[in-house]
């Protein structure tokens, strides 16, 4: 983008921004009715007046029922959208709302409802307005929270949810760029106040930006390193997967059991320390049913193996000892985690799906 963060957005550069999309059959745009969403809209629709065929965009408005100015913002966006010729739904997450977790189970009822919306329109993508701010904001908020490499990637452009991409074309491009978009062509929009209000995680991060700034930790920094960490990332899930590859080429005389994942427990533990845990990751998020493992749980559980494979090693050079514990046929190390079982038994280590807990009666 342009190095002026308050010159507004040309339609050169606007083109430039969603000339991935251009193919596409049908587009939804996530659009609050907030600076950001509004100005992808504007922008959307300026960028699809400029071709002879494109994509059809479709407008939705998600009413979470949590502020009584969000049916008046949804009437605005469609009075906008109607201007711009685009069609406009206001979808509402209906239901009782937890106590706890606000803004997780906000986001995740915004992403399912906006996944039905884009299957309803015949549409691939949606489009959401996230922005270089954001991308710091997230950057900051999973660094606080101990993510690895992977989370510390922050945003993608694209990712997959529900079947539908999401893709995220302002994520290069500065909020107060947007703004400046929309007061040049005179566009109002909405202010939400739940942003400022710092009983949230994300509004008590942004206060602190300004100070991170003055220290060279600006938003442009901060995307800059998340884009980096991104790259990292990438390489070693290539990493991961030749070694999946690897692991799987020395199990070729060993017969396969349904519904196990098996891999040799002295060629698993020669591998990086990073490989090994994403190994483990995807093994028991794939065999699970508990949801997503934590990487805390992974990594200590990813220690207790080490110690299993270097005391079997141990054992393995005392011949009688060693006879004695396959005689017994326990297995050195027996977990459960996230709905997965995971076990060091024979010289291999066996990722299945755990047992279903036993209810307890009342």
């Amino acid at each position: 983008m342009s190095e002026d963060d308050n010159s507004p957005i040309s339609a050169r550069e606007a083109r430039r921004l969603f000339a991935g999309l251009k193919a596409t059959p049908a587009l939804v745009l996530a659009v609050s009715g907030g600076p950001d969403s509004v100005a992808l809209m504007w922008l959307a629709a300026r960028w699809r007046r400029s071709l002879a065929r494109g994509p059809l965009l479709t407008v939705v408005t998600i009413d979470h029922g949590l502020r009584r100015e969000a049916a008046r913002e949804a009437r605005e966006v469609k009075r906008l959208a109607a201007e711009l010729g685009l069609p406009h739904r206001t979808l509402r997450w209906r239901g009782a709302k937890p106590k706890t977790g606000l803004p997780a189970a906000a986001r995740e009822a915004r992403y399912r409802l906006l996944a039905e919306a884009a299957r309803a329109a015949g549409a691939s993508h949606v489009l959401t307005a996230h922005t270089r701010d954001d991308q710091a904001e997230t950057l900051l908020m999973r660094l606080f929270r101990g993510s690895g490499l992977a989370g510390l990637s922050a945003m993608a452009p694209l990712s997959e949810r529900d079947g539908i991409v999401l893709a995220r074309p302002l994520l290069d491009v500065p909020k107060s760029q947007l703004i400046a978009t929309l007061r040049r062509a005179k566009v109002g929009f909405a202010e939400d106040p739940t942003n400022r209000d710092t009983a949230f995680t994300r509004p008590r991060l942004r206060a602190l930006l300004p100070l991170l700034a003055a220290e060279g930790g600006d938003s442009r920094n901060l995307a800059r390193l998340a884009a980096r960490l991104a790259r990292a990332n990438a390489a070693v899930e290539v990493l991961a997967d030749g070694a999946e590859r690897f692991l799987r080429l020395r199990d070729r005389g060993v017969a396969p059991q349904e519904g196990v994942r098996s891999f040799e427990a002295s060629a698993f533990a020669a591998l990086p320390e990073e490989v090994r845990l994403r190994l483990l990751l995807r093994a028991i998020n794939a065999l699970g049913h508990e949801g997503p493992a934590e990487l805390g749980k992974v990594e200590t559980l990813m220690s207790a193996l080490d110690q299993a494979i270097l005391d079997q090693d141990i054992l393995n050079q005392d011949m009688a000892a060693s006879l004695r514990a396959r005689a017994t046929g326990r297995p050195a190390l027996k977990q459960t985690l996230a709905g997965a079982l995971i076990s060091l038994a024979g010289g291999r280590i066996h990722i299945a799906p755990a047992p279903a807990r036993r209810r307890t009666g009342r």
